[in-house]
């Protein structure tokens, strides 16, 4: 008898603090039937309490909430910045204004050099330049 009690208290306590855990940390809006402060106290009753959370409180499953006109389709939860197509697009979108930025700048510089080179073979004979070697 004392191994049945001691195993009714051990189940209680462990199905207590599973339910007090996911009570605790489950969205305020997505708690069932009852609101928060009444559900901690119902939880510690022995052995009823933790399993009528389970049943009866605990957030329904994104998987068996169905169709996505369901409970939990009209939020999102946040998506790493890696995943998110408008962050990458966005991203893509200033890299590609400060690569055009950057060529225009090159261009520019460029045209800016080939200037001077002209101007100095009308004044001075041209100089071939020696490319240092790789």
């Amino acid at each position: 008898m004392v191994r049945l009690m001691l195993f009714a208290f051990v189940a209680h306590v462990v199905l207590a603090a599973c339910a007090l855990i996911s009570c605790l940390s489950a969205d305020k809006a997505d708690i069932r039937a009852l609101p928060r402060f009444a559900w901690v106290p119902i939880i510690l009753i022995p052995l009823i309490g933790p399993i009528t959370w389970f049943f009866a409180g605990r957030p329904i499953r994104a998987a068996r909430r169905g169709a996505p006109g369901g409970r939990g389709a009209e939020r999102r939860r946040p998506v790493a910045p890696d995943d998110n197509p408008e962050f990458l697009t966005s991203l893509a979108s200033e890299q590609a204004k400060k690569d055009r930025e950057l060529f225009e700048r090159w261009e520019e510089d460029l045209r800016r050099r080939e200037g001077e080179i002209r101007r100095r073979e009308g004044d001075e004979p041209p100089v071939e330049e020696k490319r240092p070697e790789a």
